[in-house]
């Protein structure tokens, strides 16, 4: 008779896998691991009461930083990882929309906030400021508008919001195992969208 984790869906299997071999590299400039921020932002996205979908999007909006070979230091290169796109491509394997589109937009959400909200833009670390920069900066009025219409800028902007605050040194948050239960019920959710 297999085990819980023998019969958990490979999605699941990879990503704690992927975390636990390459999670505690630094998070750029910041004073926190890619996990430790990973785990925050999910765990900001659980207290807020966010779906599966939601919650699994927090977890793995930085993904596509553990997906590369780039130094932490690229941004101060002039280099742009564009980790979201990279991230999103991934997860497609996976997971349906509702997970993919708010980790596509989470970096348009930033310019989006920086560009609509003065005090968001005033707020941000200055290794954020660093990769707003390389990531196009404050958007034009019509890619405000463009983002705006899309069905997932709402919850790409308060995936943005869980990012920002995800940069706390040593914050205890639930361990990793912890939400992998989401991690298989959003990955049930995007195969039953895959077979309607």
């Amino acid at each position: 008779m297999g085990t819980a984790a023998d019969d958990r869906p490979a999605a699941t299997a990879e990503i704690l896998r992927l975390f636990r071999d390459r999670g505690h590299s630094q998070y750029g400039r910041e004073l926190v691991s890619q996990l430790e921020h990973a785990l925050q932002a999910a765990w900001s996205a659980e207290r807020a009461k966010a779906g599966a979908a939601l919650i699994v999007a927090a977890l793995l909006h930085d993904v596509g930083h553990l997906l590369h070979t780039l130094s932490e230091d690229a941004p101060e290169h002039g280099v742009d990882d564009q980790h979201e796109t990279r991230a999103a491509f991934w997860l497609e394997q996976w997971f349906g929309p509702q997970v993919v589109e708010p980790v596509r937009l989470h970096v348009a959400a930033k310019r989006y906030l920086c560009t609509t909200d003065p005090d968001y833009l005033r707020q941000l670390s200055p290794p954020s400021i660093l990769s707003l920069a390389l990531q196009g900066g404050q958007m034009s009025v019509d890619e405000s508008s463009a983002f705006r219409s899309n069905p997932f800028s709402h919850a790409a902007v308060a995936l943005r919001r869980w990012d920002d605050t995800a940069k706390v040194p040593k914050l205890a948050t639930p361990p990793l195992e912890h939400f992998a239960t989401y991690l298989d019920k959003a990955w049930e959710v995007g195969n039953r969208e895959d077979r309607q």
